[in-house]
């Protein structure tokens, strides 16, 4: 009877040993590692950053390269085969990298890690995992937006670790009826810059390359889309006393510089000023007397490719 208790318990330390030794490998994994070394999940993580060799899928080639204007609509579809954490599959982007990705019938944006190459179809834009297409709300086929972004580390850090980041602020209404209108009937399109090919069903084969210059000139984000979007809410904009003047309590921050020429420049360029902390020169835009002109203002400042900016709330 001693003996069989005895085998009994070996085979319960196994099992939770086993158990063990798989959480710490898919952990190992998502950071870049193997099963013998120690699980990382600080900024090292994302380093190094690996880019690859061009590739064709389906007749049409893609360059990989270490691009920040990266702004595209088209259609989702689910990696199923990967189940774990919010993280997404690209043709074209570092790995890892991250993005915003929004749906274009809700205007929900979540914040999503780039692991893996894919989707290996044209006819979509991103695969993403089952639990990226849930918090989006979304299901296979549905129309979105990805942006390359820049998130803060700790937003990062959940990504890395298999959770959810904190949900993005939902995009207006007035940009996603423009959004809309750039998508094609299948693959995706680039806002960032006009050059581009677009990739569906009806691209030529063999030097049809869908690939993004490292150094689009000047003011090429979305200079199309932030036209109409103007045109669009022209009629509804809010006037100076509705902005609250100096007094609105919600302003918009684009960035904070070292060197207060670079944020001069800035804030010239967006009608914004300057607050001083430090050594460092803030730039903002406002004030708003209410959270959603200010959500009107960053919509736009996002679509003229200012992915970083958001809204603060001045005590």
């Amino acid at each position: 009877m001693r003996l069989l208790d005895r085998i009994a318990a070996a085979a319960t330390v196994f099992g939770v040993a086993m158990t063990l030794g798989t959480c710490s490998t898919h952990a190992r994994e998502r950071a870049g590692g193997d099963a013998g070394s120690p699980v990382v999940n600080g900024p090292s993580a994302d380093y190094p950053m690996i880019i690859g060799e061009p590739f064709e899928i389906e007749g049409v080639k893609y360059v990989p390269a270490d691009l920040m204007n990266y702004d595209h609509v088209g259609y989702a579809t689910i990696d199923a085969d990967n189940t774990i954490g919010v993280t997404a599959a690209d043709r074209i982007l570092p790995l890892p990298s991250y993005v915003e990705v929004t749906a274009l019938d809700s205007g929900r944006t979540i914040l999503v890690r780039v692991e893996r190459r894919g989707p290996m179809t044209n006819e979509r834009l991103v695969a993403l995992s089952p639990m990226a297409m849930a918090q989006l709300g979304i299901a296979d086929g549905a129309p979105v937006r990805m942006r390359r972004v820049n998130p803060p580390e700790d937003m990062r850090a959940k990504l890395r670790e298999g959770q959810e980041a904190s949900p993005r602020m939902d995009t207006p209404e007035g940009l996603l009826v423009v959004l809309r209108k750039k998508l094609p009937q299948a693959g995706s399109v680039s806002l960032a810059d006009s050059r581009q090919t677009q990739v569906s069903e009806s691209v030529p084969a063999a030097d049809a390359i869908q690939s993004i210059d490292p150094t689009p000139p000047a003011g090429a984000a979305s200079v199309e889309v932030v036209a109409e979007v103007d045109a669009q809410e022209a009629a509804s904009s809010p006037s100076a006393d509705e902005l609250g003047g100096e007094t609105g309590k919600f302003t918009v921050q684009l960035g904070a510089f070292s060197v207060r020429s670079n944020a001069e420049r800035l804030a010239q360029k967006v009608d914004g000023f300057l607050v001083e902390a430090g050594r460092l020169t803030i730039v903002r835009a406002g004030h708003y007397a209410t959270r959603g002109q200010a959500a009107d203002a960053l919509a736009k400042l996002r679509a003229q490719g200012y992915s970083d900016a958001e809204i603060r709330t001045l005590d």
